[in-house]
């Protein structure tokens, strides 16, 4: 096998991997908020499966001091915030349509129990993607979630399989 098929096999895994697993954060900002190292960090989140729109997600790290001083070991608040905006050309690859949407990014916030889930859903209406961050918990789901949309109307947008109608 020559080294071209070899590199574009290579290729080809690793953009099919990227479309199914959802996707990364990447550390861009960390505030502390208080002298015992309790921090508020915000995540870059880019969606996998649509060019062009970023997400920053915020949620509270405790300290080691914190989780000693008050218990609850293994788990971190479910505050969240999240913001989603246009950040380069938009491309929407092959998406959940229905009303369930998908999961767009999931990230622990204890040892077992309790996520961080981004789920992008399509208002086909609208015309608006939205981006709800919420907890998800085992045992019961946190009431705490938010919200941020990206209009796609008067947008330049390319759906690589066709708007859907």
């Amino acid at each position: 096998m020559s080294n071209n098929i070899r590199v574009s096999l290579l290729a080809a895994l690793a953009l099919a991997a990227a479309a199914i697993l959802p996707a990364r954060a990447e550390t861009v900002g960390q505030v502390g908020v208080d002298w015992i190292g309790n921090d508020i960090k915000i995540d870059a989140v880019r969606d996998p499966k649509i060019g062009g729109v970023t997400c920053h997600v915020t949620y509270f790290d405790r300290s080691v001091i914190d989780r000693l001083k008050k218990g609850n070991w293994f788990e971190d608040p479910s505050n969240n915030s999240i913001a989603c905006r246009q950040t380069g050309p938009i491309t929407i690859g092959d998406i959940d349509l229905s009303k369930e949407g998908e999961e767009v990014f999931r990230s622990g916030l204890s040892l077992i129990w309790k996520d961080l889930l981004v789920t992008r859903i399509y208002d086909e209406a609208n015309d608006t993607l939205i981006y709800l961050a919420h907890s998800r918990q085992v045992t019961d789901g946190s009431a705490k979630m938010s919200i941020s949309t990206v209009p796609l109307f008067g947008q330049p947008v390319t759906w690589e399989n066709g708007r859907p109608e």
